[in-house]
């Protein structure tokens, strides 16, 4: 039997498990995928299991750059974006490829049936998601990139190399505090992707001024949160009538990509989802 992972840390909430054996059941391949919590300091041991007894795993936060370092190979995308999610195990040999911003195009897609092309994009947030999805929504066309963040500095870099990466791209950058800078981006923005980890847990907060989402911006703004659950944002942009949509399509069409990566079979997307709703009773959790 060949066997998959996801690891991160926090990894308790992934849903991964539900729709890669739904996958798996319906090509009725020979394969397993569960779900393991590693820290940091665990995932150079980890690699070394992986490469005797996996077929691959997916990596979350806060993952996704600290693997760079120990792969064999790497996707050029996933290379410019410092991400990694998806990793093949062939003979041994770690191979590390990026799925996020291929699964938050095709979410976007099948949400509010815009693409990417000619948009504006505010990202909430740099980290590993942001840092995926921007190249990637960079690589397909997007018009304007902008980047509100806590720490600036981190900001910056990232504009930085986002303007290496294509240097027609316009990128801007503010503090996530600056309210008057983020009022006059939303009233000039096709898409909000909320891409920090507030939303993760009940009591968290808006990742910013909930007044700053109004009715008025309902005309054309959408707002995406990278996380699949009901979140602070997705119900301010419904008091506001502003279409929103959460995580779930972005998981689902990152994990059939990632899928077919591994197995070189169309993903069964509607499997995919009914698995990714109903779960997976035999997962584990480590």
């Amino acid at each position: 039997m060949d066997r998959y992972l996801v690891i991160g840390d926090p990894v308790a909430h992934s849903r991964s498990p539900g729709m890669q054996n739904a996958a798996f059941r319906f090509h009725n391949l020979d394969a397993r995928y569960e779900k393991r919590h590693v820290l940091r300091g665990e995932i150079a041991p980890f690699l070394e299991e992986a490469r005797r007894e996996l077929a691959g795993f997916n990596l979350t936060i806060p993952h996704k750059g600290a693997v760079i370092e120990f792969l064999d190979e790497i996707t050029p995308e996933a290379a410019a974006a410092g991400s990694v999610n998806t990793v093949t195990v062939r003979d041994g040999k770690l191979l590390g490829d990026s799925t996020d911003g291929y699964g938050l195009e095709h979410a976007l897609l099948e949400n509010f049936h815009l693409g990417p092309a000619g948009k504006k994009f505010l990202f909430l947030g740099c980290g590993g998601a942001a840092r995926a999805t921007a190249f990637h929504l960079a690589l397909r066309g997007a018009e304007t990139i902008r980047i509100a963040n806590r720490t600036i500095d981190k900001a910056g870099a990232l504009a930085d190399e986002l303007r290496r990466y294509r240097r027609d791209l316009s990128v801007e950058i503010s503090a996530i505090g600056d309210e008057e800078r983020l009022a006059f981006w939303l009233a000039d923005t096709d898409f909000l992707i909320q891409a920090t980890s507030l939303g993760l847990r009940d009591d968290d907060a808006m990742p910013l001024n909930p007044a700053l989402l109004r009715n008025e911006l309902a005309s054309r703004l959408r707002v995406f949160d990278t996380i699949y659950r009901d979140t602070p944002i997705l119900r301010r942009a419904a008091a506001c009538s502003i279409p929103a949509a959460g995580g779930m399509e972005m998981l689902i069409h990152q994990g059939a990509k990632s899928f077919e990566i591994w197995t070189g079979l169309p993903a069964p997307l509607d499997a995919m989802r009914r698995g990714f709703l109903q779960g997976d009773r035999e997962s584990c959790c480590d």
